[in-house]
């Protein structure tokens, strides 16, 4: 698989995450929710951690310390790409990296830029496109999240799936679930 093709992966997963994001952030009020079907949601929420909202500790430099991180490991996962690509590598690996890739930018975007070209999202009020009035700072952004599949609920509780996730984080997923799940054919033996 060329450079190309693999970059226009990454550029289609982001554009979709991008589109998905700005139009929930500026459509939606924080834990505004519309059923799709009884076991998917649209539901709006901002994450300013990790996964599930794990946060870096303030005495670790806290956000600005995991979107570092975050540019580091791009980085890295680019070069990956590229030299993948440069030895022919397994076109399953190859599509692989790109998804990570892409769902790693998608939530550095959001990360380094929304902070500073959105307000505030609330329960009550839709976000807006506000540099006056911007949330944070630079490199302090919240991901946004939208993707929410309650697939086993009980008295209100959700007992399978309780993740709300965005399009950057199912890339990311299914480049892992790929190199899982066809890990002789993404890493064959010379």
């Amino acid at each position: 698989m060329s450079l190309k093709k693999a970059y226009l992966i990454v550029i289609l997963v982001l554009l979709v995450d991008q589109i998905s994001k700005i139009y929930i952030k500026t459509n939606f009020m924080l834990d505004e929710a519309v059923n799709v079907f009884s076991w998917f949601q649209i539901r709006f929420i901002e994450n300013e951690g990790m996964a599930w909202g794990t946060k870096i500790p303030a005495w670790l430099g806290g956000k600005i310390t995991l979107t570092v991180f975050r540019i580091g490991a791009v980085a890295g996962i680019g070069w990956w790409l590229a030299d993948s690509v440069k030895k022919h590598m397994s076109p399953y690996l190859i599509v692989s990296i790109a998804l990570i890739l892409a769902g790693a930018f998608g939530n550095i975007i959001d990360s380094v830029f929304y902070g500073v070209i959105f307000d505030h999202s609330l329960p009550n009020k839709v976000a807006a496109f506000d540099t006056a009035q911007h949330y944070g700072r630079w490199f302090e952004g919240k991901v946004v999240d939208m993707l929410y599949f309650p697939i086993y609920q009980k008295n209100g509780i959700t007992y399978f799936f309780n993740a709300i996730f965005n399009i950057a984080d199912a890339a990311i997923s299914v480049g892992v679930g790929i190199l899982i799940v066809f890990n002789k054919k993404a890493f064959p033996k010379q």
